[in-house]
């Protein structure tokens, strides 16, 4: 199947005669994606199997990029003939054969985001009743958050390689639960990681669910505001952790749990709010919760036009902020979510452009991107899985705001980043 963006609709585009191939040349195989057996259908070529490869297609013309090739075709030989392929050349390709299993593998990746999305969805709806219920119904409500983060503790210690994945943001107005999940979500990775004590990272789930309750006694005026804060508007917000202490200590809450909520914006330099404290005088699970939390509040502002990339948002935490934060929790942050977390808008190495849609824990420099291609639909766009892609590499992060209008319209970067996590094995049963 191809998409509007075929060779007809292409004028003014180079075209060449499969004679005229030669390593160097950057083409685009207007096929679709089972068509032809290479990973995507604009590439460079490297050698004379490509050429073959790409002869044995029987196309008559091939269009080609001149500004990204580093040489010019060959000279076109006299009355050349179009190359003859039997039939079944194509098909019977060890290529396409191979081609044939990584579709599989697409479709269960597709699945794996698709069930992945679900479990985000009830989870944030779960916090969103567990916060409305909170106050009236403080023991249902706690015990209901207890349940949540009993189970994510489970599925993280099922697995010793855990996938980071990016979630949809189809759900508007529900920004306050996204932000604790989100939180909770990387705070009990990051926990994992470091090798957390079960019980360590439950104390740290239930904390970090909660870790913004306090936010009910900030009028909605400062909340939303999208211009900075004064300095009184700015005293008062960061009250929001006492106040948080206060509810945490009325519903229940446990003292760890309810020391990451108070703890949750202090720094070991001691810039920090409320207590100004400083290294060990912080409970290590605020410490570990500080990081995450800032990461998502660079990422996801009040104002979307003042958000940072994923990129650039652990660029700023390591090279402005890894004062206030522990030395190894924050290595072991950036090292989990990979110098191109999941959202990150990238150009690969045969400059086409992805967008990082999950990360494994165990190789993060190889994260896997859902990639632009005009002649596969956007429903059925295809993820490149780097790990498997030797020849692929990641050498840019790209603002959304810079891609032209086709590309952004196919790959949709998320407004507001979330994420959830999935084993890395892709044994997760549907729930």
């Amino acid at each position: 199947m191809t998409s509007d963006h075929t060779m007809a609709d292409n004028p003014n585009a180079e075209y060449i005669t499969p004679d005229q191939l030669c390593a160097g040349l950057y083409i685009h195989l207007d096929l679709g994606w089972m068509d032809h057996p290479f990973p995507l259908g604009s590439f460079k070529i490297k050698n004379g199997e490509q050429i073959a490869t790409i002869q044995s297609l029987g196309l008559s013309r091939i269009r080609f990029d001149p500004k990204k090739s580093d040489t010019k075709p060959l000279p076109r030989q006299a009355q050349s003939a179009p190359a003859q392929v039997a039939p079944l050349a194509i098909q019977d390709n060890p290529a396409i054969l191979a081609k044939r299993a990584r579709l599989e593998k697409l479709n269960q990746q597709r699945a794996a985001i698709a069930e992945c999305e679900k479990k985000f969805h009830r989870a944030a709806t779960a916090i969103k009743n567990i916060t409305k219920n909170l106050f009236a119904r403080p023991a249902e409500a706690l015990k209901e958050a207890s349940t949540l983060v009993e189970g994510m503790v489970d599925s993280l210690l099922l697995d010793r390689e855990i996938a980071i994945h990016l979630m949809n943001d189809k759900v508007a107005g529900e920004e306050v639960y996204f932000h604790s999940l989100n939180v909770a979500v990387l705070a009990m990775m990051l926990a994992k990681e470091i090798n957390m004590p079960a019980e360590d990272i439950r104390e740290l789930g239930m904390g970090a669910m909660f870790h913004d309750i306090g936010k009910v006694e900030i009028p909605d005026k400062i909340l939303l505001k999208s211009d900075p804060l004064s300095f009184v508007e700015q005293e008062l917000f960061n009250q929001h952790t006492v106040f948080g202490l206060k509810i945490a200590a009325k519903v229940g809450l446990s003292k760890r749990a309810a020391e990451v909520v108070l703890q949750h914006h202090e720094y070991i330099d001691g810039t920090g709010y409320p207590g100004h404290l400083q290294g060990d005088q912080i409970s290590p699970l605020a410490k570990l919760l500080a990081i995450v939390n800032l990461y998502d509040n660079l990422c996801n502002c009040p104002n979307p036009a003042n958000s940072l990339t994923p990129h650039e948002a652990l660029s700023q935490l390591f090279a402005q902020h890894r004062n206030h934060f522990d030395t190894t929790m924050m290595k072991t942050f950036i090292r989990c979510l990979g110098v191109y977390p999941p959202g990150s808008v990238v150009k690969l190495s045969n400059d086409v452009i992805g967008m990082i849609v999950s990360v494994n824990s165990a190789n993060p420099l190889k994260p896997c991107a859902v990639v632009f291609d005009p002649n596969v639909p956007k429903t059925e766009a295809i993820i490149v899985d780097l790990a498997q892609e030797s020849d692929l590499s990641i050498v840019a992060s790209i603002r959304p705001g810079q891609l032209p209008r086709p590309i952004y319209d196919y790959l949709s970067p998320r407004k507001r980043v979330n994420y959830y996590f999935d084993s890395a094995s892709g044994n997760t049963k549907p729930s």
